[in-house]
């Protein structure tokens, strides 16, 4: 997933300035709380996105719905709101737990499967792999996409293993085509 500019800067700033209090496992559990809100909540993304609120309103919304978590947190949503930017909450608050994440050692680990695995079945797909570190700490993102038809799409870092059906397919189909 691309991440914005305006996220890699915010998300910096955050990381800088909680070091620098002592603030930043407080903060990086906050904003997970602030992704998953924001990722769930279709009608608050839409209140963000709609040109005609003026910040101070949404400041008080935000202030409303986010009354729960630090001085910290809140100022920093408050001064994303004022600065046109509220949009761009969600991937700041990812950004932040990324830099917190591999500052910490845990690899992001993405595996994309045509259905759901079970836990062996995953645990075998990861230790075969050489692109996830054994004994590391870890994020795994399972996502279920039938379109692949079998076998599995690893993901960590910018590295990928493709091993799924409809990859093999293909290859095969263009060496029909070139012969």
């Amino acid at each position: 997933m691309l991440t914005s500019k305006v996220a890699k800067r915010y998300a910096q700033g955050l990381l800088e300035f909680t070091n620098e209090c002592g603030q930043t496992a407080t903060v990086f559990s906050e904003m997970k709380d602030v992704k998953k809100l924001m990722s769930e909540s279709e009608d608050l993304n839409k209140f963000f996105k709609t040109p005609y609120i003026d910040a101070k309103k949404k400041v008080e919304v935000a202030k409303e719905i986010f009354k729960g978590l630090s001085p910290v947190s809140q100022n920093l949503i408050t001064l994303v709101i004022k600065h046109g930017r509220e949009n761009h909450l969600k991937n700041i608050a990812q950004e932040f737990i990324n830099k917190v994440e591999d500052i910490n050692g845990v690899q992001r680990v993405t595996l994309t499967t045509a259905t759901e695995l079970s836990k062996d079945n995953l645990d075998e797909i990861l230790k075969s792999s050489n692109l996830v570190k054994p004994n590391s700490n870890f994020d795994i993102n399972v996502i279920v996409k039938p379109e692949i038809l079998g076998g599995y799409i690893l993901r960590v870092g910018d590295q990928q293993v493709d091993a799924s059906v409809k990859s093999k397919l293909n290859n095969i189909k263009k060496d029909f085509h070139l012969n």
